[in-house]
């Protein structure tokens, strides 16, 4: 029996009422709740810190996009005002040239002649380099009107309509692009 007793004696010692068990809990509660806000609280610092270094990236993202964008308009205007600097530069030369024809005062007629034709060769060779052709069609062409525009119409015993009979005046070609069409007459 007295084996007994030691160990009731020992349950009655161990065990708790249950307001005191209450108060273990609440404590441990206390505990955890005070350890979980701690974690918490870390979880926010460092979300905000995220948060900070996000809106830092993205206001920088935004000084560079519109540096970007600042720098490229800069370009594209550059490039606008100054795209014709190597042409302008070649018809300088076509100038000077036609300013020397007029000035002669020989009165020699092939001299002026001579110096036409080698302004025309300059002029040609100007209009190469910077890719101008020329829309010249020859008769009996058909009508292209992305290429041709028709002036006048007449009627030819034995003709197919739309067909060109002759060029009034040469059209010209930029990279594909018509700069003026060929200025023709055509059957009806």
């Amino acid at each position: 029996m007295d084996n007994n007793n030691t160990s009731n004696e020992n349950i009655n010692e161990n065990s708790t009422t249950p307001e005191q068990d209450l108060e273990l809990l609440e404590a441990v509660n206390n505990e955890t709740d005070g350890a979980e806000s701690v974690n918490e609280q870390a979880k926010i610092t460092e979300l905000e810190q995220k948060v900070a270094e996000l809106k830092d990236l993205y206001v920088r993202s935004q000084a560079e996009m519109q540096n970007i964008q600042r720098r490229s308009n800069e370009e594209v205007k550059k490039a606008r005002d100054y795209a014709i600097a190597s042409f302008a530069k070649d018809m300088i030369i076509v100038r000077d040239y036609l300013e020397m024809a007029l000035k002669d005062q020989s009165g020699n007629f092939e001299a002026i002649k001579t110096g036409v034709d080698l302004t025309l060769k300059q002029l040609v060779q100007t209009f190469e380099r910077q890719l101008i052709k020329e829309i010249s069609p020859n008769p009996k062409d058909k009508l292209d009107p992305h290429l041709h525009q028709a002036v006048t119409t007449v009627e030819e015993a034995g003709a197919e309509p739309n067909t060109i009979i002759d060029v009034m005046q040469k059209g010209y070609v930029l990279n594909e692009r018509v700069l003026r069409p060929a200025m023709v007459t055509v059957t009806k």
